[in-house]
């Protein structure tokens, strides 16, 4: 017979296992699942439901690729920097949607383009509160804002766990921040792991 510590100790281990396979499996499906649907670009009769009599899951990925990589010719010359600003003349025009596009857009820009700085830089900040320490990453100050400020400030972004995605935008004295020194994507590791996936590293000395 089992002892119900042992029974309780195989069902942990279980668990270890099949959990990330599990959610991995349901987040590349999910994933692959929505890249399929450009597949309904194409005419019906390049379907491999039409010629094959069964769908193969993945062939949308591969246009989605392509359709990116294309674009990203298309636009690296002068023509096609003239039309993607004809299309961005035309969003301007129309009320909400060039809101809604002109922020994407900032945002977008930032993140994918090696010359924005956003989360360039790992910081801890207090909170939320004073006693409290936070990972942030530091992005940009508005100069309008920075004009305003009667101190040298940085704008921070910190995540909410387990989903980085969301969180919330401060603006901290530069003298209350620390800066430290990790890769944004180890960072993001611990936000998102809470605090149980972590390098092994030396840590730094602490000063005397």
């Amino acid at each position: 017979m089992f002892k119900n510590s042992s029974i309780k100790s195989y069902i942990i281990t279980g668990l270890l296992i099949w959990v990330p396979l599990v959610i991995t499996l349901w987040v590349l499906n999910l994933l692959v699942g929505t890249l399929d649907q450009s597949l309904q670009l194409l005419p019906q009769s390049f379907l491999t439901e039409n010629w094959l009599g069964v769908h193969v899951p993945g062939l949308g990925v591969i246009l989605t690729v392509l359709i990116v990589l294309f674009t990203g010719m298309i636009t690296a010359n002068m023509l096609g920097q003239r039309l993607v600003r004809f299309w961005e003349g035309i969003l301007a025009r129309i009320p909400v949607v060039n809101t809604i596009y002109n922020s994407v857009k900032q945002v977008s820009d930032t993140l994918f383009s090696g010359t924005g700085h956003a989360f360039r830089k790992v910081l801890l900040v207090r909170y939320p509160h004073a006693q409290a320490w936070s990972l942030a990453f530091q992005t940009n100050v508005p100069l309008e804002i920075a004009m305003r400020l009667p101190e040298d400030h940085v704008a921070v972004f910190i995540p909410t766990t387990p989903s980085p995605v969301n969180g919330f935008y401060f603006y901290v004295r530069r003298e209350d921040v620390i800066e430290i020194d990790m890769p944004v994507d180890v960072a993001f590791k611990y936000i998102v792991s809470m605090g149980v996936v972590a390098t092994v590293s030396t840590p730094p000395a602490k000063p005397k």
